[in-house]
C-alpha cells in the first residue's frame, strides 16, 4: 500500500526521507540543547570563582593596614570595582557589586532562567520590605530611605503602598502582593507578632523558589538547593530560639517548611526540648549531627550559637559544591556561584569593618565563612 514511499523516483519518497532526517536531528539535539544554554554562563562563573571564601585570600585582606589598602587589594581582582573611603561606603558598594553580578548573570543566561534571577533580586528587596513594614507597624518615622536600592518595580510599588496606607489596609496590600493569607492574623491582635511576621515573609521567598519552574533537567538541582536552604534556616532559627529560652509555641512559629532532612515533625520535636544540647542530640541520624557534635565545648564556653551557625553555613556551601558537580552541565555552577557570592560579600563586610575598627585579626577570622575551593 505504501510502496510509493520507497520509490526514489517519487517525490513523496524524498519528503519522507527529509522528515526522518529532521526527526532524527531533533531527537539527538534535544538533550544537548539544555547544555548549550548553560555553557557560556557556567564557564564564566567557574573562571571568576569565589576566592574570598578561602583561607589564603581572606588572610591577605585581613593583613591590610587600613581601609584604603583593603579596597585596593580587593579591586585588584577582576570581579570587583569597589568605591568608598569608609566601611559604610564600601558596604554599599559591595551590595551594588552583588546586584551587578545578578544582573550580568541574568543577561548571560537563557530567558528560561529570568525568574530564577528575579527571585534573587526579590530576596534583597525583602530586607527593605521588612524594614519599612516594621517601622510602619511600630509607628516609627521612615526617614532617609533610598528607593534606588530597590531592584524590582513591584517591590517599589509595594513599599510605596505600605508607606502611604493606613495600617488596617496593609494586610490586603501584602496579600495582593503574594504573601500568605495567614498574614491577616497578625493584624487581628492588639500586639503585632513580629516573630510570625518574619516567618511569613521568609516563607514567601522560599515558597517562590520551591514553586519555580525551570528546564526539566534543572529541577532536581534546584529542589535540593532549596531544601538545603530550608534545613539551614530552620536549624538556625530553632538553635537561636532555644538559646534565648523561647517557649515551644514561639519556637514553632519559626518553622519555614519541610527541607531535605529537617521535616515538620523533626522541628516540632526540637521545639519541645529544653535547651540547645537536646536539639543537637535529637539530630543524631542526620548529617547535621556530625558537624555539631565536636563543637559543643566551644558553645559551652561562649554560650552563643554563632559557632553552630558558622558550621551550618560552611556545610551548606560544601553541599552546593556537590550539587554543582552533579549538575555541572546546567544549573549547578550558577547556584553555587551566586550563593557563594553572598557569603563572600558578607566576609568582605566583616573584614572591612574589622580593619576600620582596628579589631584583632583572630576575632575577624573567627567570624568568617571559609571553605576549600
Amino acid at each position: 500500500m505504501f510502496e510509493f514511499l520507497l520509490d526514489p523516483f517519487n517525490y513523496l519518497f524524498w519528503i519522507f526521507i527529509f522528515i526522518i532526517i529532521i526527526a532524527s536531528i531533533t531527537i539527538v539535539w534535544r538533550p544537548f540543547n539544555i547544555y548549550i544554554q548553560f555553557a557560556y554562563i557556567n564557564a564564566k562563573v567557574e573562571a571568576i570563582g569565589n576566592p574570598y571564601l578561602t583561607e589564603k585570600e581572606l588572610n591577605l585582606l585581613i593583613e591590610s593596614k587600613n581601609i584604603i589598602e583593603f579596597k585596593d587589594s580587593l579591586n585588584a581582582k577582576k570581579d570587583y570595582n569597589i568605591i568608598g573611603n569608609n566601611s559604610t561606603e564600601i558596604h554599599n558598594s559591595l551590595d551594588n557589586n552583588f546586584k551587578n553580578t545578578i544582573r550580568q548573570s541574568k543577561k548571560d543566561s537563557s530567558k528560561k532562567m529570568k525568574e530564577f534571577f528575579n527571585i534573587f533580586y526579590e530576596k534583597i528587596d525583602l530586607y527593605y520590605i521588612k524594614f519599612i513594614l516594621k517601622n510602619k507597624l511600630r509607628n516609627e518615622q521612615i526617614e532617609g530611605f533610598d528607593k534606588e536600592k530597590i531592584n524590582l518595580k513591584k517591590t517599589q510599588i509595594l513599599i510605596e503602598q505600605i508607606i502611604e496606607s493606613d495600617i488596617e489596609k496593609i494586610p490586603d496590600i501584602l496579600i495582593n502582593y503574594g504573601f500568605n493569607n495567614e498574614i491577616k492574623n497578625i493584624f487581628l491582635k492588639n500586639k503585632i507578632d513580629f516573630i510570625l511576621l518574619d516567618r511569613i515573609i521568609d516563607s514567601y521567598l522560599l515558597t517562590k523558589f520551591k514553586k519555580l519552574k525551570l528546564p526539566s533537567k534543572c529541577m532536581n538541582a534546584k529542589q535540593e538547593f532549596v531544601n538545603r536552604m530550608l534545613d539551614i534556616k530552620n536549624l538556625k532559627n530553632i538553635l537561636r530560639a532555644k538559646n534565648l529560652s523561647y517557649d515551644e509555641i514561639n519556637c514553632n512559629k519559626l518553622f519555614l517548611g519541610d527541607g531535605q532532612e529537617i521535616s515538620h515533625w523533626k522541628f516540632k520535636e526540637s521545639a519541645q526540648t529544653d535547651d540547645v544540647y537536646q536539639i543537637i542530640s535529637g539530630l543524631e541520624g542526620t548529617s547535621y549531627y556530625n558537624i555539631f557534635k565536636d563543637s559543643i565545648d566551644i558553645f559551652n564556653k561562649e554560650k552563643s550559637t554563632q559557632i553552630f551557625e558558622k558550621l551550618l553555613d560552611e556545610y551548606y556551601l560544601n553541599i552546593l559544591k556537590e550539587i554543582s558537580i552533579k549538575n555541572y552541565v546546567h544549573i549547578g555552577p550558577i547556584i553555587r556561584f551566586l550563593i557563594s557570592k553572598e557569603y563572600e560579600i558578607m566576609n568582605l563586610k566583616i573584614i572591612s569593618k574589622g580593619i576600620e575598627e582596628k579589631i584583632n585579626s583572630n576575632i575577624i577570622t573567627n567570624l568568617l565563612i571559609q571553605v576549600d575551593n
